[in-house]
């Protein structure tokens, strides 16, 4: 059985764990044998006796925990000396920064382990359950305000009293990805006036459906990097920036920093001339201190003052929220390794784009890095059919939705035609009226018209409003249900009566379904 070991982090003021009681079963049931060092959760909020009612095994033995782990899995990058107690062959998952940590890389080639850069995770839809680095920021642009407001010596929302009336904060976000959004909601949450920037037009979506008001610049440029990230702006358009937030810095109270390109040193985007243009009691949060800051005056991992201005460059904005912090963490690691097979299948598959470009090291030798996938040619728009005066609406849908375009030869119906079958059908509807007993003639022409309102219903709306057409169907269905509670309840055990049974299971599903579609698109409304 292979084992999993969970270490105590031994990087200064780090208070997360990479596995949580939670997830220890999740990994149990994935069929590995979990070993955790005593103590490891405790600043997380997650005792010894949690993980022993979890299944895990405790043990104050740390260098045996390391040496004897087949999978060891943890926070931070480890240290050389904890690289050399791992055996040979050994899997290590953990946050690493290659590109900054060439050296430690080194080692851990010469050391003939394999390891997993969590870091290097790509930003790609189907890796999103495995990405760390979303997660960690989320958290880190939600925590980024509380420590502002902490620091504000006003109120974030507006007050109406009997004093008097206070304006809302105005709060600027400087970059709109995850952690910039996150920090927008909390901000919008506590009643400020948000403002948010970001060289990616495409961004401009999310932050106002947030309730947030996007910052232009007079300068048609794209800021679209790979791997969801900002690319390196030309020096016309950062002088254009530098004068937005010149003319923004006198009018806002708080400003939080997220600007951050991988492998790059985080880019000056506030100046000193800014913090001291901003009002007295300002604050800005930077989120990129780790990486040197994007404020002029930031001094990482420290609170300073400057000009009546806070600074607050903490690098542990994450852990300290260590509880909510590790759970995320804990569970990207957990669909990461059932991504690669559990412990039955472990594998490092290359072909997996999701896990490739996390392997920096694979037994001893450092992998190159995976080329990036090529964008898939944008199709060619399809072109509209033409709309002609006799051509009804239904016709030309069907049309389009069968793939005749305007220039396909098509064979208009004729006159005759049309109305050989208006005289069929009147002398099937003859028939059918002078032989056919009066309940059945009932019966036909309701599923006549039933067929008919189906076709509109379903086929005639668009299909992205198929799913809160599913909720209105509720009064068609509770119809279905009182229909088949008259036949089951007839006193007969007939086909009508085990028909009309069938129908109330069925429509009683979609009546539930459909309440309970209803419900998550109403929740999506509410903040």
């Amino acid at each position: 059985m292979m084992r999993v070991a969970v270490p105590r982090e031994s990087k200064p003021g780090e208070r997360r764990v990479a596995a949580t009681p939670d997830t220890t079963k999740r990994l149990i049931k994935l069929g590995f044998d979990v070993v955790v060092e005593a103590g490891a959760g405790t600043s997380a909020g997650y005792p010894d006796a949690a993980y022993e009612e979890a299944g895990a095994t405790l043990t104050t033995d740390s260098p045996a925990l390391w040496s004897e782990a087949d999978i060891l899995i943890k926070v931070n990058a480890a240290t050389p000396e904890e690289v050399d107690r791992l055996k040979e062959k050994a899997v290590l998952v953990s946050m690493l920064w290659p590109a900054q940590n060439e050296e430690l890389v080194q080692h851990m080639a010469s050391r003939g382990i394999t390891a997993i850069a969590l870091d290097k995770i790509p930003r790609i839809s189907r890796a999103q359950k495995m990405d760390v680095l979303s997660s960690m920021a989320n958290i880190a642009g939600y925590r980024a305000v509380i420590e502002a407001s902490h620091r504000l010596p006003r109120f974030f929302g507006g007050q109406i009293t009997a004093a008097g009336k206070t304006p809302p904060a105005r709060v600027l976000v400087i970059g709109a990805g995850v952690a910039g959004l996150a920090a927008l909601g909390a901000a919008r949450g506590l009643g400020a006036e948000v403002y948010a920037f970001d060289t990616r037009a495409a961004t401009r979506e999310q932050v106002e459906s947030l309730g947030g008001r996007f910052l232009e610049v007079a300068f048609e440029e794209s800021g679209e990097g790979s791997g969801g990230y900002a690319k390196v702006m030309s020096k016309e358009f950062i002088e254009a920036e530098m004068a937005l937030f010149r003319e923004w810095a006198p009018k806002v109270d708080i400003v939080i920093t997220t600007a951050l390109i991988p492998g790059r040193p985080a880019p000056k985007l506030w100046l000193e001339d800014m913090v001291d243009a901003m009002p007295p009691g300002g604050v800005v949060v930077d989120l990129a201190s780790s990486q040197g800051g994007n404020c002029d005056v930031t001094s990482p991992g420290e609170i300073i003052e400057h000009n009546g201005v806070t600074i607050i460059g903490y690098t542990d904005l994450v852990s300290r929220l260590p509880g909510h912090a590790s759970q995320f963490f804990a569970r990207n690691i957990v669909h990461l390794l059932d991504d690669m097979g559990g412990a039955e299948d472990f594998a490092l598959n290359h072909d997996d784009e999701a896990v490739r470009p996390a392997i920096i090291v694979q037994d001893g030798e450092i992998l190159p890095e995976p080329p990036k996938p090529e964008p898939s040619p944008k199709k060619a728009p399809e072109p509209v059919p033409e709309i002609t005066a006799t051509e009804p609406p239904l016709a030309r849908r069907a049309k389009h939705a069968s793939g005749h375009h305007h220039n396909a030869p098509t064979e208009p119906m004729s006159t005759g035609a049309v109305a050989g079958v208006g005289i069929g059908g009147a002398v099937l509807f003859g028939l059918i009226g002078a032989f056919a007993p009066a309940d059945f003639v009932q019966h036909f022409t309701v599923f006549v018209l039933s067929c008919f309102i189906g076709y509109q219903v379903v086929w005639n709306v668009t299909p992205a409003l198929h799913t809160p057409l599913m909720s209105v169907t509720n009064a068609i269905s509770g119809i279905i249900v009182v229909g088949g509670m008259l036949q089951a309840g007839s006193g007969n055990t007939d086909v009508a009566a085990i028909l009309g049974a069938v129908a109330i299971l069925f429509a009683a599903i979609n009546v539930a379904g459909g309440f309970a579609v209803t419900q998550r698109m109403l929740a999506m409304f509410h903040k």
